[in-house]
């Protein structure tokens, strides 16, 4: 499959292309990993001024309805610079959740913030026995009067240390593994009783580790249906799944383009790796790899523009595959790089640890590839 990008989709991809080799190559990444911070502000005020921050949603909603295939280009490019800011989590993941669950006044307060920039989210959903099942929670939240009061853990919340608001799960009815029962909550990080412990992850982003003592949040920040949280965080998972295989094939395409160049210029024995015939299969089968990966996720993203019925088996399934293919595209890359591969002044070592990253994030390939084969 070849998606056949409209006239507005091609300028969206040309102008972050621009962006991005103006102002974000390696080395200033580097530079901003290595801040305090962790992440650079000026660039997140240019994606949003650029319209990124607002491309995915809906007119309706005050966007640029661009939907999924807008979210896809971000990604993809996005992937390809190894951007550490957390478009991902504010935008594909809770500014999705807000679009699809949130009330038409939650859409009309928190929306705006997010296209504009000046609001950073995330979604902590993960705790530490719940793997990749949205319905094994143990956070609780009671009711008190017009408030809830949560109380628990939520584990390896991605950009939380950056964020300015939480979507969080909790259990409102019902026991640990039961589907009814688990909310949304959209919490202030820095609301009393709310403690982070933050951490660097592998590929230079930031996490924490969330545990909630009784925290106070009022009825009216719940986010959809009371309960009903476990079908929206699916729903989510999907379209995070479509973005983040995106974000992969961009990844995977600078490996194969590294790799390719460095074949041609590393002699061995007097002769350029590219000409021993054994190395020229291992990057074709990397080349075959990645349009496989290609194909998959464009029809992902197409299907869930489109809201095909069997959406979420399709994300399974690319899932899957696309992951698979990514690992065996770094692994090679690294290899045939040497032990410079993984060193930290070449960029092949820091796709190789974002792409493990991403294979982790909302299911791993061989999990993944069980829900695939429930579904068949």
């Amino acid at each position: 499959m070849d998606i056949q990008l409209t006239e507005e989709q091609e300028l969206l991809r040309s102008s972050i292309q621009r962006l991005l080799r103006d102002q974000y190559d390696f080395d200033e990444r580097r530079k901003i990993v290595a801040t305090d911070e962790g992440w650079s502000r000026k660039h997140w005020s240019a994606f949003a001024e650029l319209g990124l921050c607002a491309a995915p949603f809906q007119e309706s909603s005050g966007g640029l309805g661009g939907g999924t295939l807008a979210t896809m280009i971000v990604m993809q490019e996005f992937g390809r610079n190894l951007v550490v800011e957390p478009y991902f989590e504010t935008v594909v993941l809770a500014g999705g959740l807000i679009e699809e669950a949130g009330s038409p006044e939650q859409r009309q307060a928190l929306l705006p913030g997010i296209m504009d920039g000046s609001a950073i989210w995330t979604l902590a959903w993960a705790e530490g026995r719940s793997r990749y099942d949205f319905d094994n929670v143990a956070t609780t939240a009671r009711r008190e009067g017009d408030h809830f009061v949560l109380s628990g853990t939520k584990a390896a919340v991605i950009g939380a240390p950056w964020a300015d608001k939480l979507i969080v799960s909790a259990r409102t009815s019902g026991e640990p593994r039961d589907r009814a029962g688990v909310s949304l909550f959209v919490l202030d990080r820095h609301s009393p009783n709310l403690h982070l412990q933050s951490f660097k992850t592998i590929d230079g982003r930031r996490a924490a580790e969330l545990t909630l003592m009784d925290v106070r949040v009022p009825a009216s920040q719940m986010l959809g249906a009371e309960g009903e949280g476990v079908a929206v965080l699916e729903a989510c998972r999907d379209r995070a799944i479509a973005a983040l295989c995106a974000e992969a094939i961009g990844a995977m395409s600078v490996l194969n383009s590294t790799t390719l160049e460095y074949s041609k210029v590393r002699k061995q024995f007097g002769a350029a790796l590219g000409t021993f015939q054994v190395l020229q299969h291992r990057m074709v089968d990397m080349f075959i790899a990645l349009e496989e990966a290609v194909s998959l996720t464009q029809h992902l993203n197409l299907s869930m523009a489109a809201r095909e019925p069997n959406g979420s088996k399709m994300a399974a399934g690319a899932k899957s595959k696309v992951g698979y293919a990514a690992r065996f595209i770094a692994e090679q890359a690294v290899q045939l790089h040497g032990g410079m591969g993984m060193s930290d002044e070449l960029d092949v070592g820091h796709y190789f640890k974002r792409i493990s990253s991403i294979n982790i994030q909302f299911g791993d390939p061989a999990y993944h590839l069980m829900r695939y084969a429930q579904q068949s």
